[in-house]
């Protein structure tokens, strides 16, 4: 199939109205399957890769993420990014443990990180650290067939479009002989390879690094680390630039200044008072760099100022926690210790509670952009704004005591 025949597939995929639910429209998972096939046609998928794609598949309902009856917490519970405190994601012995495992690795493949520097621009460190944080450098065996992951997600998940989309991508590997349907194997999500790559990335940026022929991120660990380089470059990635500074927050400003609503010039921030806690001064060359303050456990642990460099980190999977892993991991891999500020004992709400909490905040006029029980940096900076405005302790941070606030006396 040509690209132009890909891309023309794909526009109309966007163009066409979401799908209905199944219950609606398939009530069966077998006539779900069977609807997708003219699109799949359409995709450049025979038959015949069709059918053993799917053969002896059926959805599997114990993934998370899924809207089934009687499933009323909204949860993710295998995400640990949004089911996790932050100390306990951020864990310093299991960062220690990484980062002594990337000096080993970045001695073994010093040739192919030279070679991701000079081709991608993308700091060695940065890379390691995603290939540790996604599958420990390949120790973490993915449990999933992936077409099945993809298709229980795109049958029965709350974000069936993109997963349908994905389901197509994750065909058309198995019709261009990237991937067996016996080595299919994927995350909870469908992501895939030694550094978690959704299918349809394979085709956006997987990168042939050691110059096989074959961008192999299943085995090969220079095309996996030249993959995931490649995507942060295709997301924005600056040379040179680093992610962000952790920093100290005068009493002047707080928490409630988070996020990229609030983002200003690392100059500007300087001015405001904000210091690193290591004492460094930021270069100078980067004080016209824009930055936002962010702080991933309010206020109850450390702040950071964060680059557009972290921004596509969050764009390689999108979560503040995952972000700040990998890129406190590549600086644990260039010699620094643990964070300066330490974690205090956070208390993680049910996700339920977190989404009570953002239609409370909303009912009271904050522009929260998702209600979905996850902890980001717009759901922080507005409940330090709310809590600002009712007089409350600003510490960013959805608590059972701000839930109870909220229930009684919402500021309207």
């Amino acid at each position: 199939m040509t690209w132009l025949r890909v891309a023309l597939v794909m526009m109309a995929l966007v163009l066409s109205p979401p799908a209905p639910h199944p219950a609606a429209a398939q009530s069966t998972f077998a006539a779900f399957i069977e609807a997708l096939w003219p699109e799949a046609k359409a995709f450049g998928i025979s038959r015949p890769t069709f059918d053993a794609a799917f053969k002896g598949v059926e959805p599997d309902l114990s993934l998370p993420d899924l809207i089934l009856p009687g499933r009323t917490d909204a949860t993710v519970k295998g995400q640990a990014e949004f089911s996790r405190p932050p100390q306990d994601y951020l864990d310093k012995k299991y960062l220690t443990t990484l980062a002594g495992q990337a000096r080993g690795f970045a001695r073994q493949h010093a040739a192919s990180l030279d070679r991701v520097e000079a081709d991608l621009g993308v700091d060695r460190r940065i890379v390691l650290a995603i290939w540790g944080r996604e599958t420990a450098f390949g120790a973490h065996k993915l449990p999933h067939y992936a077409i099945r992951v993809l298709a229980s997600q795109a049958y029965t998940g709350r974000r069936r479009e993109l997963f349908r989309r994905e389901l197509l991508f994750g065909l058309k590997m198995l019709e261009d002989r990237i991937v067996t349907v016996a080595n299919m194997k994927s995350s909870w999500a469908g992501a895939m390879g030694l550094t978690q790559f959704l299918p349809s990335e394979f085709y956006q940026s997987a990168y042939d690094l050691d110059r096989d022929g074959t961008a192999d991120l299943f085995n090969s660990v220079p095309d996996a680390l030249g993959s995931a380089a490649k995507q942060l470059k295709d997301k924005g990635w600056v040379a040179t630039l680093p992610w962000g500074f952790e920093v100290k927050v005068p009493a002047t400003l707080d928490c409630g200044y988070d996020g990229p609503a609030n983002e200003r010039s690392l100059e500007a921030w300087t001015k405001a008072g904000v210091t690193t806690t290591s004492g460094r001064p930021i270069p100078p060359a980067l004080m016209a760099r824009n930055a936002y303050l962010m702080s991933p456990g309010g206020a109850y642990g450390p702040s950071f100022l964060v680059t557009d460099n972290f921004k596509v980190l969050r764009a390689y999977n999108t979560s503040d926690l995952y972000a700040v892993f990998v890129g406190h991991l590549a600086d644990r891999i260039g010699g620094t210790s643990d964070f300066d500020t330490p974690w205090q004992a956070i208390r993680q709400l049910p996700n339920r509670d977190v989404e009570e909490i953002q239609k409370l905040l909303k009912a009271a006029g904050s522009p929260i952009d998702k209600i979905d029980g996850k902890i980001g940096s717009n759901t922080r900076w507005l409940i330090g704004t709310y809590q600002r405005k009712a007089g409350l302790k600003v510490d960013c941070w959805p608590t059972s005591a701000l839930l109870s606030h909220l229930r009684s006396s919402p500021v309207r």
